[in-house]
């Protein structure tokens, strides 16, 4: 009797760690899509409040009485945990390794769209201004398209958004980031500066804009490539002698406690009224006081959204995959050359 007792507890003791484990995958899987789909409310119902002049989540509080479009922009948020928790149930088998792949890869295009719609808006906008400091547009476009073409608030709807949704269409279309090719171009830029200033003794202050533009942009939204590839200098002497599982734990500790609360912390702080430090520029379309510059101040506001919605969905495909290390799962992605490492 005891001889035959002992492989049905073994078989019940793996069937309860089989257990234990999948509640797990699915609580971290709904834990990370479900902060996802809150950020992507929050973003939206930011453009629909301060962009179209709703009332927003909040106005459910009115003493006065909620709006029906008040009450609609509050049950987005219930929606988004309702849908996340169906993708769950939806795709229960799907392990946290290529659930953190697929995030990663909707990430990838995001933040190639944005490479490539800062890639285009940069160099149409420096033409504009070139065009403008050396009195060539109105020839060009005529007296009253070249006068609406100095103000911000033509410029940035009818110039600049029309190439956004050029850039994400190209991105659509190609496989590279970009990184190697905008930095590239940052040191002909740079160049540029330096042989019409020295040389040629011509300075103006649209090219110094540019270089500006796709620097920040390079720095900003690379910063989710560099978390992928373990390219962040880690400030500590112990993390490289832990094991893989200790390793994954402290990178869990750090994801949830310290990088999604910075994230949030940005868009919360950022996004909180129409004068907060990202929504004041974008909804004005803030321009730099030199008249003739390029008038793309307002996009880099912008940049710090992007950091924040790229490195947060990067930190939420970072999470499923350090809970996959502690687990010890297979298929663990190596980094050469990492910084970890």
């Amino acid at each position: 009797m005891n001889s035959g007792s002992k492989p049905s507890m073994v078989i019940s003791d793996n069937t309860t760690f089989i257990d234990a484990q999948t509640g797990l995958t699915k609580a971290v899987r709904l834990l990370g899509w479900t902060l996802l789909a809150l950020m992507f409310v929050f973003v939206l119902n930011n453009f629909l409040n301060f962009g179209a002049g709703l009332p927003g989540a909040g106005g459910i509080l009115n003493p006065a009485g909620a709006s029906a479009l008040s009450w609609m922009q509050f049950a987005f948020y219930p929606l988004a945990v309702i849908l996340a928790a169906l993708h769950i149930f939806r795709s229960s088998g799907t392990s946290l390794r290529l659930d953190s792949e697929i995030i990663t890869s909707y990430n990838t295009f995001f933040i190639r769209a944005a490479f490539w719609v800062v890639l285009l808006v940069g160099l149409v906008d420096m033409t504009i201004s070139f065009l403008r400091v050396e009195d060539l547009l109105a020839g060009i476009v005529g007296d009253q398209l070249a006068g609406d073409l100095g103000r911000s608030h033509f410029r940035g709807p009818y110039v600049h958004m029309p190439i956004m949704a050029l850039g994400i269409v190209v991105a659509m279309f190609t496989r590279t980031l970009g990184f190697h090719w905008l930095a590239l171009l940052i040191v002909a830029a740079e160049l540029s500066i330096v042989l019409a200033r020295f040389i040629f003794s011509y300075e103006q202050a649209f090219i110094s804009d540019l270089v500006r533009f796709w620097y920040g942009a390079l720095f900003l939204f690379a910063s989710a490539y560099t978390l992928l590839e373990e390219g962040h200098v880690r400030v500590d002497v112990f993390y490289a002698s832990f094991n893989d599982k200790t390793k994954g734990l402290v990178n869990v500790v750090g994801s949830l406690f310290m990088g999604i609360v910075l994230c949030w912390t940005i868009l919360l702080v950022g996004m909180q009224g129409k004068a907060s430090i990202i929504n004041a520029p974008i909804f004005n379309f803030e321009t730099t006081q030199s008249g003739y510059g390029m008038y793309v101040k307002y996009m880099m506001a912008g940049f710090l959204a992007v950091f924040a919605i790229s490195m947060m969905i990067q930190f939420v495909s970072y999470l499923f995959n350090s809970v996959a290390d502690v687990r010890g799962d297979s298929g663990k992605r190596i980094v050469e050359g990492a910084a970890a490492s």
